[in-house]
């Protein structure tokens, strides 16, 4: 049986109630449904606070990260009075000051193969609010395994994503991507850059099929791509089919379980750019500065794998500037009898320029841990930190 709505709560629904496809009957459905949202970041933000709003009686968010002044241009959830609290406690008290009807759960834990299961049992739907492959892949199968929709988007400086997968009724995630792409071939959120507007859109549009889902209504994207992109407001659609041969929907599949995604992936599963290229092949920005000084007595190169439109932010004296994507072709510009220190925004790009490096054959180069990030805060306080 449907719960009934207080006065208070037909009042707050009133725009709804007027609607005939919602009506009292559909806004009892939404107080008596659930969602995950695994992510409240960019996407996780406009899908919690729309949802929440419209009246999806309980929430669950899913984050074990902290607010951070650079979430906020694109983070709409969160607040500069929330810098430094938990992303799940702040979202939190957004929602419920939005709407103290419905019922919020918080999980400040990484989505992993060993909690997934137990978190998700219980929701209607699974939003995809995610930043990387491994949660992405984890999410798919997750809601393979407990036959539920996952309503997904993806985001990227101007492009943006979305689909209904729900392997019942249509193809689910691997069947689009069966596997992940080469570590390091897509850049992040954190590397590339997003417009901050284009998680609004995207997210909006989840919380739009996740409702159209949870009321039964219209038609869902389900077996539906949508490409979006900001620069000329285009909307494209690719119809999409189940993969017959799908590890994990199809009538064959391998994969009856979680499996580790970090491997399978071959990346970590967050976006945090960690700035290290392992034990022995760091340097910290103070030890370079000591390299650097009169006393250091050290003939060192600094490369700079960062693209030139960030010098303008900051930039080390001196410097050779060789984008990432540029650096293999370019290899011929460098002498690997050079003592050689890389660097970039926070370390992660140079880590993976270093092992290019080492490949070809340099044995003399060090990556800069955290990057000029590390060095603005640590040795140069007048560049900033972006």
């Amino acid at each position: 049986m449907l719960p009934e709505l207080s006065h208070e709560e037909i009042l707050h629904y009133s725009r709804h109630l007027l609607i005939p496809e919602v009506g009292l009957e559909g806004q009892r459905k939404l107080k008596n449904s659930s969602a995950l949202i695994v992510g409240t970041g960019g996407l996780g933000s406009p899908v919690a606070l729309y949802l929440a709003a419209a009246g999806v009686g309980r929430i669950g968010l899913v984050d074990y990260d902290v607010v951070e002044p650079s979430n906020l241009q694109r983070q709409v959830i969160h607040g500069t009075s929330t810098v430094g609290k938990l992303k799940v406690d702040s979202a939190k008290e957004k929602l419920q000051d939005l709407n103290p009807d419905i019922q919020i759960d918080i999980y400040n834990e990484p989505f992993t193969s060993a909690n997934a299961m137990r978190i998700a049992k219980d929701y209607d739907v699974l939003i995809d609010g995610t930043d990387n492959f491994p949660t992405r892949y984890l999410t798919n199968d997750v809601c393979v395994f407990l036959g539920k929709p996952n309503i997904y988007g993806s985001i990227f400086r101007f492009d943006g994503q979305l689909s209904v997968f729900y392997a019942k009724e249509g193809p689910c995630y691997r069947c689009l991507f069966p596997e992940p792409p080469p570590p390091g071939l897509i850049p992040s959120c954190a590397e590339g850059g997003v417009l901050g507007i284009l998680p609004g859109t995207i997210g909006t549009l989840q919380a739009t099929e996740a409702l159209k889902v949870l009321l039964g209504i219209g038609e869902p994207m389900i077996g539906k791509l949508l490409l979006y992109n900001a620069l000329d407001m285009s909307f494209d659609f690719v119809n999409l089919k189940k993969n017959p041969k799908c590890r994990v929907c199809g009538p064959n599949a391998d994969i009856k379980e979680l499996i580790d995604y970090e491997e399978f992936c071959g990346v970590p599963g967050h976006d945090h750019e960690d700035g290290s290229a392992g034990a022995g092949l760091d340097i910290s920005a103070l030890d370079l500065k000591n390299r650097l000084s009169p006393a250091g007595n050290s003939k060192l190169i600094l490369l700079d794998v960062r693209e030139p439109h960030e010098l303008q932010i900051s930039a080390l004296p001196n410097a050779i500037n060789i984008p990432l994507g540029q650096l293999a072709a370019r290899l011929a510009e460098l002498d690997s009898a050079d003592d050689m220190v890389i660097f970039c925004k926070a370390g992660t790009r140079s880590a993976r320029a270093l092992e290019l490096l080492v490949s070809a054959g340099f044995k003399k180069v060090k990556n800069l841990k955290g990057g000029i990030n590390a060095w603005a805060m640590d040795v140069d306080q007048s560049l900033p930190i972006y």
